[in-house]
């Protein structure tokens, strides 16, 4: 080996600059067009295979320039365009195009996020941004925390932390295999999916889960929550934790949030809030009552790649008492010298959850939040409830389409075809399978992109705007879309109808 060695991924200055120059500015006309492509391309899987093609392994390497050209003719032209001003399907925000930038230079730099002797100013970025965190939402300063993946992480690091606190000490010495109590948790119908997950790697098992009922705007029933508890405590079950929801994935519903606290007070029960995508709107001023209880809360979770427009990927995981998560997730193997020398407190975030390496996802963040703003945030969180608002209005005067739900920037909607008469057995049943057609019809026709729910038995088109490209004008369209499309579907489900009967 040569004295000054020549690595095959090493990029010269000169080259880095050129084709760092041409992907900087194929992404500038990326973001500038964007609205004049379409959502999606509605490729399939097997078109994708053959068009990235079925070679091996390269065998040996090729130009840098070249590849990067490749890659980037992938991602603009056959990708889900989330940052589309008609995209408001899953909750996927538009990525602030300075928390793209960010991103770049975190990779640059590549800090290792686990340890403060491995990321000393990637450490104090991350504690300040989980800081300014816990003041967009209104909750002591004294709260803390750290970024996560997203919202299944969030959640999970605070459900672990919970069962260390709450359930009996022995678990986690001699396992919960040892414990002959029957720990519970509950939670509304509503919950996301996660809670299922969290029950099945954490010990507990699906049948821990109590699904409490959800009243008609779609909130966990109080009443019936106490009395699940009441009846557990007389069954030699152990309650140890309720979730509240800030912001349900379907509809965008807010529990009681206060109600629920004064619950798990009385009982002792660690309170955990799911706010993975509504807990941003806390920061608007008219919204505060519908959020009053957080500050109760145990725990919470946020993803900022929701409704603060980060980029993927992006969590949050905040807790009143930072000590919980050093309970739960800190040791010191002898392999690890992550001391600090200074007089102060190292902080070092592998101890705080599940990851020891970790990337920097703070930086992201903490820009975009520096470059919006309090005020610039109040702002753009509360035009996409507007425009929400806006599509549940138009939806609701439109003769085609009946308007169903509208919470915070989430509206639920359906096609109904005009001069459509029958029973109401067979009406519903019609319009669910219709309205589930026109979804995927939506999806993979590239004009615009939704999602669906299913409210009170009824099939939805789903639209959540965390979007600060979307403007009144695509609320319109998406309307004219929505009805254009739905005749068509009606029109294909009606004559199939016909042929079957033939």
């Amino acid at each position: 080996m040569s004295e000054d060695r020549t690595a095959a991924i090493q990029i010269g200055e000169d080259e880095f600059k050129k084709i760092g120059y041409q992907l900087i500015d194929d992404i500038s006309e990326f973001i500038s067009t964007i609205e004049k492509r379409p959502v999606t391309p509605g490729e399939t899987p097997r078109q994708l295979q053959e068009l990235i093609g079925d070679n091996g392994l390269p065998e040996n390497g090729a130009p840098a320039e070249e590849i990067l050209l490749r890659a980037t003719g992938l991602l603009l032209n056959h990708s889900l365009l989330n940052g589309h001003p008609k995209f408001s399907g899953y909750i996927t925000s538009s990525p602030a195009p300075l928390g793209a930038l960010a991103d770049l230079l975190a990779a640059a730099v590549n800090p290792n996020v686990g340890a403060n002797i491995l990321s000393p100013v990637a450490t104090e970025i991350e504690k300040q941004t989980v800081k300014w965190l816990t003041e967009f939402i209104g909750v002591p300063a004294t709260y803390g925390g750290l970024l996560v993946s997203g919202g299944n992480m969030a959640n999970f690091t605070a459900f672990l932390a919970a069962r260390t606190v709450k359930a009996p000490k022995i678990i986690k010495e001699e396992g919960i295999s040892n414990s002959s109590m029957k720990l519970t948790v509950y939670c509304p119908k509503s919950t996301h999916t996660w809670i299922e997950k969290a029950a099945v790697l954490f010990g507990l098992g699906l049948n821990a889960i109590r699904w409490i009922k959800t009243d008609d705007a779609n909130k966990m029933d109080n009443e019936a929550l106490e009395q699940a508890i009441k009846d557990d405590l007389t069954n030699s079950c152990h309650p140890i934790m309720v979730i509240g929801t800030a912001g349900d994935v379907s509809t965008g519903a807010v529990d009681d949030l206060k109600g629920i606290a004064a619950i798990c007070k009385k009982y002792n029960l660690w309170f955990h809030v799911d706010g993975a995508y509504g807990m941003p709107a806390a920061i608007i001023p008219e919204l505060k009552p519908i959020f009053e209880g957080i500050e109760e809360a145990d725990s919470i979770a946020l993803d900022p790649h929701k409704w603060l427009y980060s980029p993927l990927e992006a969590g949050c995981t905040l807790v009143k008492n930072p000590d919980h998560l050093l309970e739960t997730y800190s040791s010191h193997p002898v392999y690890y010298n992550f001391s600090n020398n200074d007089g102060l407190q190292t902080h070092n975030y592998y101890e705080y959850g599940f990851q020891n390496s970790r990337g920097f996802r703070a930086l992201k963040i903490w820009t975009t939040l520096q470059q919006v703003g309090r005020t610039g945030y109040v702002k753009l969180i509360a035009e996409d409830i507007a425009l929400s608002k806006l599509l549940f209005q138009l939806a609701n005067e439109h003769p085609e389409l009946e308007a169903i739900t509208q919470n915070l920037s989430i509206t639920t909607l359906r096609y109904i075809p005009a001069g459509y008469d029958v029973g109401p057995e067979e009406r519903e049943q019609y319009l669910n399978a219709l309205n589930e057609i026109l979804l995927n019809d939506l999806q993979t026709g590239g004009e615009v992109f939704l999602s669906n729910a299913v409210v009170g038995g009824k099939y939805c088109l789903r639209s959540c705007i965390v979007n600060f490209r979307t403007s009144e004008k695509d609320i319109q369209e998406t309307i004219q879309i929505i009805v254009k499309e739905g005749r068509k579907a009606h029109e294909n489900l009606m004559k199939k109808s016909t042929h079957s009967v033939n």
